[in-house]
């Protein structure tokens, strides 16, 4: 075992720190984990590949392993929705300052933001090996696969891999409006040692794209959600059954749709976000059920959401609850601020809660707590893409193309759900742009997206924000993780 780790050490370790930590260390995991086997030591959860993949349910283990790795604080439930992400779009007033000060002013050079990104990094790459580590196999034998299941669990795997690498050049990438020629990041597409190229901008989205036409035209034949086929728990033990809860097919419009509007392809964006529309399977949260407490994280609205099975008792008690020093929270007059003073919002009305004592004056989200009533479908999800989206997408193109009735129509079916006034010729905002900001700081506060949205438009300001030139001053472009820029000799990427 002694002569592995040092040829380990001598020979694979160089290639491996090229890839970037995350993927080293799974890498390095696996390696390791046949040394084991080597000496008859092999835990269940380390099972090599030759095991996993000879049956039908080792892949949909597999699968299911990468939708777990994205449950993680240090991404999708924590820094890439609320938290690092949050406090970058100056969502927040009030947060733990001593981890997050740094960030607010966007110093990624800091310890915190540091650790935060080189996370960020790891984490994402670890979750697209073993999307790759899947793709690699799952054409062996399809005979293994009963029904459509070989054609919807390679098409989540390729849309996984999309989605993923996407929010890294999100992250990592400069805006499109920017340079679409600068470099970014690596498109890993293969489980191996070797290093891969730094892509640019450009290139890192049409890798993107192709997954994600990939994807489409398995999941538009297999996938239940979009066929119809009835599934029930008796039904493959009703694996096909919670589709939101994957990324089904309209998740991979909707995701088309958002990559589109980072390339500026606007018509492709509008075509993709009115699949999603047209299809009317994601209705919006009813006044009814929000006031009940029964769907306070508009679960009939998702199109792609995680499980996090201890949203409630970790997200919910810790990061928006006035006894935890760890809270996100924002002042009762900045949030009427948000909302325009418009109080019969449903989001300002359901959405929040005041706290108390000397928290009396903060108001903390309740996206997250705890549902009234048992129902099990609205309980332990993240929401990751949104219906809602899709309409401001569908204003936003319309009004770059100066259809101005169609672009207020798109924008009033969001008023409309949320309890506002419609828009008319003459209350319609003379600045477009301004009011889209703020509605999309209104709708996903807490989800990940306002950040990119000034990312993608290039704005110079974020409200609130005390930086004069978010653009000139370079704080929507995540610096490499070290791992990259001294192991492996990327490109600035900025």
């Amino acid at each position: 075992m002694n002569k592995i780790k040092t040829y380990l050490q001598r020979c694979l370790l160089p290639s491996i720190q090229g890839r970037g930590r995350g993927v080293g260390l799974l890498l390095l995991a696996l390696i390791l984990s046949a040394c084991n086997s080597w000496l008859d030591v092999q835990p269940r959860s380390q099972v090599e590949d030759t095991e996993l993949f000879e049956t039908e349910s080792g892949y949909k283990e597999a699968l299911a392993g990468v939708y777990s790795s994205m449950v993680s604080t240090k991404t999708y439930t924590k820094e890439l929705t609320y938290g690092f992400i949050g406090v970058l779009g100056h969502e927040w007033d009030y947060y733990y300052e001593s981890q997050y000060k740094d960030a607010a002013a966007f110093d990624y050079e800091a310890s915190a933001p540091t650790g935060y990104i080189r996370e960020i990094w790891g984490n994402s790459y670890n979750g697209i090996a073993n999307v790759n580590n899947l793709l690699a196999h799952i054409d062996d034998d399809p005979s293994l696969f009963s029904r459509d299941n070989h054609d919807v669990i390679k098409g989540e795997a390729l849309a996984l891999r999309a989605f993923l690498h996407f929010d890294l050049l999100r992250c990592f990438g400069v805006s499109f409006a920017v340079n679409p020629d600068q470099p970014a990041i690596p498109y890993s597409t293969a489980l191996s040692y070797r290093v891969f190229p730094q892509l640019t901008v450009r290139q890192v989205a049409e890798s993107v794209k192709a997954d994600l036409a990939a994807a489409e035209a398995l999941l538009v034949k297999a996938d239940p959600i979009v066929t119809g086929r009835e599934i029930d728990e008796t039904i493959d033990n009703g694996y096909l059954l919670n589709r939101q809860l994957h990324l089904n097919y309209y998740a991979v419009k909707g995701l088309q749709a958002r990559v589109l509007m980072w390339t500026g392809e606007y018509d492709e964006a509008l075509k993709a976000a009115n699949i999603v529309i047209d299809a009317d399977r994601f209705p919006w949260a009813t006044v009814t059920n929000l006031q009940a407490g029964y769907d306070r994280s508009l679960a009939t609205e998702q199109l792609f959401a995680l499980n996090n099975l201890t949203m409630e008792t970790d997200v919910s008690n810790q990061y928006f609850n006035d006894a935890s020093q760890y809270s996100f929270a924002v002042s009762r007059t900045r949030l009427l601020e948000y909302f325009n003073n418009a109080t019969q919002d449903y989001r300002y009305t359901f959405l929040f809660k005041a706290g108390s004592g000397t928290n009396i004056q903060n108001r903390y989200l309740r996206k997250y707590d705890t549902p009234a009533g048992s129902d099990i479908y609205y309980r332990y999800k993240m929401p990751l893409l949104r219906i809602s989206e899709m309409y401001l997408i569908r204003s936003e193109v319309e009004y770059r193309h100066d259809n101005i009735d169609a672009a207020r129509a798109a924008l009033n079916e969001v008023r409309k759900a949320r309890n506002l006034v419609q828009y008319t010729p003459v209350t319609m905002p003379a600045d477009y742009y301004t009011e889209l900001i703020r509605e999309y700081r209104r709708e996903f506060i807490g989800e990940g997206q306002l950040f990119f949205l000034y990312k993608r438009l290039n704005r110079p300001n974020i409200l609130y924000a005390d930086i004069e030139d978010a653009v000139a001053s370079k704080v929507y472009t995540f610096p490499l993780p070290l791992t990259e820029t001294e192991a492996a000799e990327r490109e600035k990427n900025k």
